[in-house]
């Protein structure tokens, strides 16, 4: 631990952990909540699934993944408070923006603008958790940061199923967009900037290494090459089904955006929620009492192996209310991955690496799942759609989420089988 860090009070811990909190739940909510409307915007303007895939995902991944590297780059070096500001300021504003597309081509620039601003958020967070929070407890913060998803899903299909129902989806991007301004403002009053690796032995701590540098310093990690790989995969899965699935309930089972909206909400947020919190304390709990760092590994191919079987059940059983409850099950185990995967990540970057090797890390995610993801489905379901009509959305998000997560699981485990080796390199680094 770096003795010249001033102390930091429990109490403003947590409530800069809550704010951080507050706008990854935005990031995720402003992200997130297309899913709800692909229907009505098919509607309006008769786009394909093709074209409503490529909204969901490359869209937005595409611009969101590239700017985030040189962003993070910046949140090595410079005030990581201020960015975080001005980048959660942008992205709302460019939600609210999505509400008066005219057609495909003002939709499409729309959310490359969201993608652009959301690209400042997650790095640097991640970069302030990490000198917030000791590495015995960092998992367990970063759980909580990560429940931002599931609160940011809950809140963005329960706003935007029952806005959509009564005013259109225009007015949704517009009401979920406007309150982010007013939290920048917020979080640029009230969170201080951190001392960088407080946590960290003061040698450790030298001039931010250049992008070129942290991509190999994480390559030489033959664990790091698998935590991406297995990130990537079942983000295909997350992101493939996570922005269908309103269509699919809607299309398939005809329940109305409200209905679905509500649902979901509660499924992803509560269900996805205490998954991400079960996976951050097991982990931490689990690697206090071996010291055997392979368990945060462990947890995560456990995790999303036991949701593989409900997956099923949900996506073949012929009425809606069963099979959403089922999905409760996979959205808990499946939600477990999220802050020992990502403790690990930025355990073996070390403190000047971390808002980098995060981004780097969101690269290979997001364009795999956010960018192929609903691509994928949505090209599937156009070439079913003559044989299996609305049924072929079914078939296509199984078929992806199955795969995609088995293949998933492989790599968790075999990142736990030179983990130790790696870390113990990374240190010495």
């Amino acid at each position: 631990m770096n003795s010249s860090a001033p102390p930091v009070s429990a109490g403003y811990r947590r409530y800069v952990l809550v704010l951080l909190l507050a706008v990854y739940v935005f990031n995720f909510v402003d992200r997130q909540i297309l899913s709800v409307l692909l229907q009505s915007i098919k509607a309006e303007f008769s786009f394909s699934d093709t074209q409503l895939g490529l909204l969901g995902g490359i869209a937005f991944a595409l611009f969101y993944s590239l700017v985030g590297l040189p962003i993070a780059a910046l949140a090595d070096r410079i005030n990581r408070r201020n960015l975080i500001a001005t980048a959660l300021a942008l992205w709302s504003a460019m939600t609210a923006a999505c509400g008066s597309a005219t057609g495909f081509a003002s939709l499409f620039l729309c959310r490359i603008g969201v993608g652009v601003g959301e690209a400042g958020g997650l790095p640097p967070s991640y970069s302030l958790i990490s000198d917030y929070f000791p590495p015995e407890r960092r998992a367990t913060a970063l759980a909580v940061f990560g429940m931002g998803i599931p609160l940011g899903v809950l809140t963005g299909f329960l706003l935007g199923g029952w806005i959509n129902e009564y005013y259109g989806w225009r007015a949704a991007f517009r009401v979920v967009g406007i309150p982010g301004v007013v939290l920048a403002l917020l979080l640029f009053a009230t969170l201080r900037e951190p001392l960088r690796g407080r946590y960290d032995a003061p040698p450790a701590v030298k001039d931010a290494p250049s992008i070129l540098a942290t991509t190999r310093h994480l390559w030489a990690r033959r664990a790091v090459r698998h935590l991406c790989a297995a990130g990537a995969l079942y983000g295909l899965a997350m992101w493939g089904a996570g922005m269908w699935q309103p269509a699919f309930f809607m299309r398939v089972h005809g329940m109305s955006s409200a209905q679905v909206g509500t649902w979901l909400a509660l499924v992803f947020g509560l269900s996805g929620a205490s998954g991400a919190l079960l996976g951050g304390t097991l982990g931490d709990r689990l690697y206090r009492r071996s010291g055997d760092v392979r368990w945060y590994a462990w947890i995560s191919a456990g995790g999303v192996l036991v949701s593989v079987p409900f997956v099923f059940l949900v996506y073949l059983w012929p009425t809606p209310i069963p099979a959403l409850l089922f999905l409760i099950v996979p959205t808990i185990f499946g939600h477990m991955y999220l802050g020992p995967a990502t403790a690990l990540l930025l355990g073996m970057a070390g403190p000047r690496r971390r808002a980098v090797a995060s981004a780097l890390y969101a690269l290979v995610l997001n364009l795999v799942s956010m960018g192929i993801g609903p691509l994928l489905v949505g090209l599937s379901s156009d070439y079913l759609q003559p044989r299996y009509g609305a049924q072929a959305l079914r078939y296509s998000i199984l078929t992806l989420v199955v795969v995609a997560t088995s293949w998933a699981a492989i790599h968790f485990l075999c990142a736990a089988r030179t983990l130790r080796a790696d870390v113990q390199a990374a240190e010495a680094n």
